[in-house]
């Protein structure tokens, strides 16, 4: 199936999930399967069916020059035939076995989820190798979903959202594939043929570059054997190398595209940070105090619920594997965005000066150690958080530490994050429709 890309960072939803874990213990096995592919498992023997999941690092990202698209193209039919099945037996054969797969891919990770009851789960397993290793790409096939994804790239383009959010991409990161759609253009994918299949297949589909993990009715010993089953099939290292680090290139200032419209859609990014800086957490804090806590955030109160300029906006820590941004985005009515592009400004720079009280400081952790129950609730989540957390190299007892680390934010920290990283100048907006009192900037 194909699916609208996420253009600026991918990972922004497994950030999120990984941000949200319990704070119970969680017993994550390490193990490495007699082919030597390692692998993270959560056992859970309640219900005899066995989540899987397994994240080729690179995605769409690696997509070959002048073929922007390829691999979504590639990914979207690996589920539409495979070995003597063409789409329709394949499809069958999942569905007879009870068993469920999805192929994904977004900038970072082509990503596959698997369910699989125990009774038949060497079967199963036979057809997920099968369309991992031996994807037919018949021609009908192939043009059926060209077709679909054609469909996407043209709704992007009349889409203000998509529009507003491909403009700051391109902006943000040059010459980096983060820059353009994961589903490239009319003329990128009409041209793909099937043997740029087989190149995009190559190039992301290899043991070096797999993270897999599985929560469920299995134990290790069955998981190695699973593993080496399902992968064992691939090429040792892909034909491509992977991407090299986005250099983020946004300056502030304003962009304006002109769109017929009563209102106009926003977006606006600034520099953000990794996981990693020792800061991420206290940012992390200041954010859902400043835009990322809905209802609750600073720029919802000041910009709808005060003065009712917008239905909603939001802001996000926005993480790659390759780059970061801070991020957010709104709409609003073409007479009053000018005043509410203002206020985010404003609100950005009282933030930076100001810090936070106690009293937002308190709720912002209650709630972000709070809500964790609704983000991990079944095997195929915590199988896709493990094979997320392996992916952007962060240990295994995180799982374990994420709750506490958030309670150790004082405000203080936030203050010193805020300082050093919202700086209303830096601030690059887009702005899409026919905004008034407001023009471009270089």
């Amino acid at each position: 199936m194909i699916r609208a890309a996420r253009l600026l960072a991918s990972l922004s939803l497994v950030f999120v999930a990984l941000a949200s874990l319990p704070a119970r213990a969680i017993d994550i096995q390490q193990i490495t399967s007699p082919g030597g592919i390692k692998a993270w498992l959560v056992e859970d023997h309640s219900i005899p069916f066995t989540a899987l999941s397994l994240m080729f690092k690179g995605g769409a990202s690696l997509d070959a020059p002048g073929k922007r698209g390829e691999i979504s193209l590639m990914t979207a039919l690996l589920e539409e035939g495979s070995g003597g099945m063409d789409s329709v037996r394949y499809a069958e054969a999942v569905e007879g076995l009870g068993a469920q797969s999805r192929f994904d891919v977004s900038d970072d990770a082509l990503s596959v989820s698997a369910r699989m009851l125990t009774e038949n789960r060497d079967q199963a397993a036979d057809l997920l190798r099968q369309a991992l290793t031996e994807p037919r790409f018949d021609p009908e096939a192939v043009e059926r979903v060209r077709a679909q994804l054609q469909s996407v790239i043209r709704s992007e383009a009349t889409d203000p959202n998509a529009i507003a959010t491909t403009e700051l991409a391109r902006q943000a990161w040059g010459a980096h594939p983060y820059a353009s759609s994961i589903n490239g253009t009319a003329e990128s994918v009409a041209a793909l043929s099937r043997d740029d299949l087989i190149d995009a297949k190559g190039r992301v589909l290899a043991r070096d570059r797999v993270y897999v993990a599985a929560s469920g009715d299995i134990t290790a010993e069955e998981l190695g054997k699973l593993v080496d089953k399902i992968l064992g099939g691939l090429p040792e290292q892909g034909s491509a190398p992977l991407p090299p680090p986005a250099e983020l290139q946004l300056k502030g200032g304003i962009t304006v595209v002109d769109w017929d419209s009563p209102q106009t859609v926003v977006t606006f990014a600034q520099p953000g940070l990794p996981m990693s800086d020792p800061d991420y957490f206290a940012a992390f804090v200041a954010d859902h105090i400043l835009g990322g806590g809905g209802f609750s955030s600073r720029l919802m109160d000041q910009i709808r619920e005060k003065r009712g300029l917008t239905y909603g906006v939001g802001t996000g820590l926005s993480n790659g594997l390759y780059g970061q941004t801070w991020q957010g985005g709104m709409a609003s009515a073409n007479d009053k965005v000018a005043e509410a592009v203002g206020l985010i400004r404003s609100e950005w720079d009282r933030f930076a000066e100001g810090g936070v009280t106690e009293k937002e400081l308190t709720d912002a952790k209650t709630y972000l150690t709070g809500e964790y129950p609704l983000r991990f609730d079944g095997n195929g989540k915590i199988a896709a958080i493990l094979a997320g957390m392996q992916l952007i190299g962060l240990p295994a007892d995180y799982v374990n530490t994420r709750n506490p680390r958030i309670e150790a934010v004082t405000a203080a920290d936030v203050q010193r994050v805020a300082k050093r990283l919202l700086h209303s100048d830096q601030i690059r907006f887009v702005l899409v429709g026919r905004p008034q009192g407001i023009a471009g900037t270089d």
